[in-house]
């Protein structure tokens, strides 16, 4: 089954070391070897790079561990194929614009005959032959009218939207998916193939970090600065975690919005709904 992996921050960070470790499962430590790849948002669009063969041979993760971009919000996927040529079209992240933003996403699991019994609008339609791609493009057809005006809709009526999708995807198979529209991430958990080969949850992680200090010291090999009493904040999500420090884990059906490497809003699998008023006041506080 893939992998996944994202992250949000308050600032700009790298990933280098921590794609490090990622990149390894993609083939070297794990049998992840049928494509990778990567989105990250720059000025208001997104780089994409992928390829169709393993993550730990490529020249090109090389490529960006060397150049150490920076972003407040990166991707990452790397590739088991249960559906669709090992192909690059096969190969997640997938990128859609909508509305003049440039919206991500990636999957981990297998929606047993989704896309055949789901229709899509015509306006978004799959390059590949992935069950994911389709979800993404009947995730977009389901959040297109809330973007009619050309602005940020809600968070509360974008997080309607998915949460109602997550809980369809659920009914289909493994339904872990990170999504980002260029103002927030969204994370969702559910369940995945474990090491005894059963399905279960978790299907996902997650690690929040402050930094206090110039550069905190980082097992999950982060970079975590602070310029002046701008303090960062970093938030990270992995299919496994990917460093010895105290990741927890997401409950099956779990939603979460992220943004500035905070969680602004969480649904549980119940359905019942928070809006972090903490994380908010610590955005809004003066610097």
């Amino acid at each position: 089954m893939c992998e996944i992996f994202a992250m949000s921050s308050r600032f700009e960070e790298n990933i280098s070391t921590s794609l490090d470790e990622f990149s390894r499962h993609g083939g070297s430590t794990s049998d992840h070897k049928d494509g990778w790849g990567i989105a990250f948002y720059e000025e208001g669009d997104v780089h994409l790079i992928r390829e169709s063969q393993a993550a730990s041979a490529s020249s090109y993760m090389e490529f960006i561990r060397n150049r150490e971009f920076n972003s407040k919000t990166f991707i990452c996927h790397i590739r088991k194929a249960t559906q669709g040529e090992v192909t690059l079209r096969n190969t997640h992240p997938f990128v859609r614009e909508m509305s003049g933003k440039m919206h991500v996403f990636a999957h981990n699991g297998k929606l047993a005959a989704f896309d055949q019994e789901q229709k899509l609008s015509g306006r978004f339609q799959p390059v590949g032959e992935s069950d994911s791609e389709f979800s993404f493009c009947y995730l977009l057809d389901a959040l297109a009218p809330l973007w009619q005006s050309g602005s940020v809709p809600e968070l509360g009526k974008r997080m309607d939207v998915i949460s109602q999708f997550a809980k369809k995807i659920r009914s289909y198979g493994p339904a872990n998916f990170i999504y980002a529209d260029g103002d927030a991430l969204f994370v969702h958990g559910h369940e995945r193939m474990q090491a005894d080969g059963k399905i279960a949850p978790p299907g996902l992680f997650k690690l929040c970090r402050f930094c206090q200090s110039e550069k905190s010291p980082s097992t999950a090999k982060t970079e975590l600065q602070n310029s002046g009493s701008k303090v960062q904040q970093v938030s990270l999500f992995a299919s496994v975690p990917l460093s010895g420090e105290e990741w927890t884990r997401l409950e099956s059906g779990e939603l979460l919005a992220i943004r500035d490497g905070r969680v602004i809003m969480e649904e549980n699998s119940s359905g019942d709904r928070e809006t972090c008023h903490q994380a908010t006041a610590l955005l809004s506080a003066p610097e």
